[in-house]
């Protein structure tokens, strides 16, 4: 199985669908809230978030985002010299402890390096969703990919 992919091999209009999913449990939930010092009692205080709109505690944002990524390594940044920008990140629906995310990656745009030959700029969109189908996540990157031509030689 192919890690990653070259620039030639990225095609715009492309989607990928990063398989497997993953269930999100409370352990994961707390320990990346306190790992990363969110200390936002909606992460981490049932008693409090009862009292919210959601009435549960919500799943920390940064972790469906750094998930969502992951998920996509092996698809789109995979042989990546570099992430160049994340251009921006919208999260549309809460996820909870024992929400399934599910992602793909559309290729928008690429282009060659101005700099140097042996590289590309590929833009996609990442989408991540629950198990009912519904968009959790949304962001867009650019990713600085080796041309396989190059990279060969």
């Amino acid at each position: 199985m192919a890690y990653g992919r070259y620039f030639e091999e990225f095609t715009i209009g492309d989607v990928y669908e990063h398989w497997p999913g993953r269930t999100i449990t409370e352990h994961d939930d707390t320990w990346f809230s306190l790992m990363t010092m969110n200390q936002n009692p909606l992460h981490i205080d049932e008693h409090y978030a009862q009292q919210t709109q959601h009435g549960r505690r919500l799943v920390n944002g940064t972790f469906v985002f750094s998930l969502a990524v992951g998920m996509s390594v092996a698809d789109v940044s995979g042989k990546c010299i570099a992430n160049l920008e994340y251009e921006y990140i919208r999260h549309t629906a809460p996820t909870f402890h024992g929400d399934t995310i599910y992602s793909e990656t559309e290729v928008l745009d690429k282009r060659e390096s101005e700099s140097k030959s042996d590289r590309g700029i590929v833009y996609v969109e990442t989408r991540a969703r629950n198990q009912r189908g519904e968009v959790v996540l949304v962001f867009r990157r650019r990713v600085l990919i080796p041309k396989k031509t190059m990279s060969e030689e």
